[in-house]
């Protein structure tokens, strides 16, 4: 295996406990403990990620890294529509 075999293997099951965090907001529809700004953060360092492993040949981080930025931005895309919510 090669670090980019690695690399993109963490990416990818990084991404299903990701998709984890947009299914439980589904089910709960409602913002409570969690603040916004982490997410935001680490959603832009994906989409550094999506220009900078390209520029190292890197295919399988590329393609974990699509898997991170995608259930990083529905999970902030339902924040935003579940904002009023409160219990």
């Amino acid at each position: 295996m090669t670090p980019d075999h690695i690399n993109g293997l963490f990416e990818g099951i990084g991404s299903l406990f990701l998709w984890l965090n947009v299914k439980q907001l589904l089910k709960d529809k409602k913002i409570q403990g969690i603040h916004w700004a982490p997410v935001v953060f680490w959603s832009a360092w994906g989409f550094w990620n999506l220009y900078y492993y390209p520029s190292l040949a890197q295919r399988w981080s590329f393609i974990g890294g699509i898997d991170v930025v995608a259930a990083n931005c529905t999970w902030l895309a339902l924040l935003w529509h579940y904002r009023k919510s409160k219990s």
